[in-house]
């Protein structure tokens, strides 16, 4: 029978589906999905992303940064915004959200992206996301063209402190370039 103890990462994980929980429950949703949209929509206009570009995205779930709004301001703004289908492998497939039959496009899907934004609990100063632990985005991430920013959509207060214990990285872990939350965006790029 296989070791079932708990290892450290999922024990921070769980201590970080605590603190989302208590950050999530004492804000104000709507502020924070109308002011995400706005973070988002201006990230793209300081990256030179407009009509015709291609962001991935995601429908979020209870507790999550509310993506809604900000997926229908890119729709707005002439952006293709894909999202991801978790399959039964825990690898990511993608349908363009604008597609109503939601038509897979297939795993390199994520290649067409000038963008992507992606979901996380946490994030350390050295760009290390911790996802809900399938590892769908380990997956998907090394299937992006080489040079697109990966950025994690979080609620203000989940973006590590430079004084707080990092997260542990492994091999497969694709460091991120930044964070954006209602309260704006932090770039985390080296230099």
């Amino acid at each position: 029978m296989p070791d079932m103890a708990p290892t450290a990462k999922t024990e921070r994980r769980r201590a970080l589906r605590a603190r989302r929980r208590e950050l999530a429950a004492a804000r104000d949703t709507a502020a924070d999905e109308t002011a995400l949209a706005a973070v988002v929509t201006a990230h793209l206009e300081a990256l030179g992303l407009g009509a015709g570009a291609v962001v991935t995205s995601y429908e979020s779930v209870a507790g999550e940064p509310p993506t809604a709004t900000l997926n229908d301001a890119l729709l707005a703004r002439g952006v293709r915004v894909l999202v991801p289908d978790t399959l039964a492998d825990l690898d990511l497939d993608w349908h363009d959200l604008a597609d109503p039959g939601r038509e897979p496009l297939g795993l390199d899907a994520v290649a067409l992206a000038d963008l992507v934004l992606a979901p996380g609990l946490t994030v350390d100063r050295s760009g290390t996301r911790m996802g809900q632990g399938g590892g769908c985005y380990d997956k998907a991430l090394p299937r992006r063209r080489a040079g697109v920013p990966v950025v994690v959509l979080l609620h203000p207060g989940e973006l590590l402190a430079a004084d707080e214990e990092p997260l542990p990285r492994e091999d497969h872990d694709v460091p991120v370039d930044g964070v954006l939350t209602a309260e704006g965006h932090t770039d985390l790029r080296p230099g």
